[in-house]
């Protein structure tokens, strides 16, 4: 990608997970309205023309589940990187992950975890809509879509210079904005 060009971040929140006894947290798998709302955000996704080039996904069971269930309803096969640096990360830990990306991929979906993802949004965005950021402030639920346009290249991904331009929660049969 050209130093000129900009990339799209696709963020999205697992959806929602189940607390099984005796299961380590990495393993937790989701829940039946997680079941129900992943494939509403890859719906989603599809319906608003934002569909990613590279998937980075938490090596975490929920966030499997989760794209699994998006990736069936995108109608595109991006290629796929399950990455350990994304569980349980923080926003500057996101950052790094994405700075890594190759400059070739335009659209990037990152499917991580709380708090991260917020933070990450939130430091990012430097502008964008107005009521996008204050839902995006407010709560971040599971299943929540945030998506920023980037100035530059990924390896220049600094807080405060994105837009975002969306930020909405699929679920099972509506999306809120």
């Amino acid at each position: 990608m050209p130093r000129s060009a900009s990339a799209r971040l696709i963020v999205l929140r697992h959806a929602k997970s189940a607390w099984p006894d005796g299961v380590p947290d990495h393993e937790r798998p989701l829940a039946g309205r997680g079941r129900r709302d992943a494939p509403a955000a890859g719906r989603w996704l599809r319906e608003v023309q934002c569909v990613p080039d590279l998937v980075i996904c938490s090596t975490a069971q929920r966030t499997r589940e989760t794209w699994d269930l998006v990736a069936a309803q995108l109608g595109a096969s991006p290629e796929v990187v399950f990455e350990p640096r994304v569980y349980e990360a923080s926003a500057s830990a996101l950052v790094a992950v994405l700075r890594d990306v190759p400059e070739r991929w335009r659209a990037v979906l990152l499917i991580g975890h709380q708090p991260g993802v917020q933070d990450m949004v939130l430091s990012l965005a430097g502008g964008g809509d107005d009521e996008a950021l204050t839902r995006a402030r407010a709560k971040f639920p599971t299943s929540a879509v945030a998506i920023l346009q980037l100035p530059g290249t990924w390896s220049h991904l600094v807080p405060d210079t994105a837009t975002l331009t969306d930020f909405a929660v699929p679920r099972g049969v509506h999306v809120t904005r």
